[in-house]
């Protein structure tokens, strides 16, 4: 899963970074109003943390701009102690939900994973998909209770597979997903990562739709 931070203070974006990153989500990140509506425009992410006080342009105009282009990625906002309109007009904007400064880490990784949950019509912080459970809330996977060992990517392609379970996901799509704007992405490591998934998962679970891409196939 992809995670766009905006924010425009150096410590503060890179603690950010470093969360969600450890989190297990692949992390872009821009400083100002420009270069964020840039990227939201053209590149992909799951969901997007945006500062409102940014340079350049400010994050309310950068967030109208993305919705008025039919951008519907899940966006929190980050707003000052006692703005409280920022928090309303936000919200108005197109906001799915906000953040008062300063907050703790934790309550920023919960508000997130609430929203991509949300936004792949998953309520709870628990995904099943037959024996293959996804702890959104630790990042541990487990099949008939077992813990599953995964690599970074292996868990973000799995992650993204189980959110999107039942509908069939591209390697392209998975590609724009599971890196960051800046890693030399190849579509064929997909494949391989595919590949061991298979080899830790019951059998089935994962298929393969011919030209299409993948599909998580939860037995009922």
């Amino acid at each position: 899963m992809r995670i766009l931070v905006v924010e425009d203070e150096p410590t503060l974006a890179a603690q950010l970074a470093a969360t969600l990153g450890g989190a297990g989500y692949a992390v872009d990140t821009a400083a100002n109003g420009r270069d964020a509506g840039y990227m939201g425009e053209v590149e992909t992410f799951d969901a997007v943390v945006l500062d409102l006080g940014l340079p350049i342009v400010d994050g309310l105009t950068v967030l109208k701009r993305w919705r008025a282009l039919g951008r519907t990625m899940p966006v929190l906002i980050l707003t000052a102690r006692g703005d409280w309109h920022e928090k309303v007009a936000g919200i108005d904007a197109g906001a799915d939900d906000y953040l008062t400064k300063p907050f703790h880490m934790e309550e920023l990784l919960a508000r997130v994973r609430a929203l991509i949950r949300r936004a792949a019509g998953q309520a709870s912080a628990e995904i099943a998909c037959g024996p293959l459970v996804l702890d959104t809330r630790s990042g541990r996977v487990s099949v008939d209770g077992q813990p599953l060992s995964l690599t970074s990517h292996e868990f973000r392609v799995l992650a993204y597979l189980i959110h999107h379970a039942g509908e069939v996901v591209s390697r392209t799509e998975l590609t724009e997903h599971i890196y960051a704007q800046d890693y030399d992405r190849d579509s064929n490591t997909i494949e391989v990562f595919v590949a061991r998934l298979r080899k830790k998962l019951p059998p089935g679970l994962i298929e393969t739709v011919r030209g299409l891409g993948y599909r998580l196939a939860c037995p009922q």
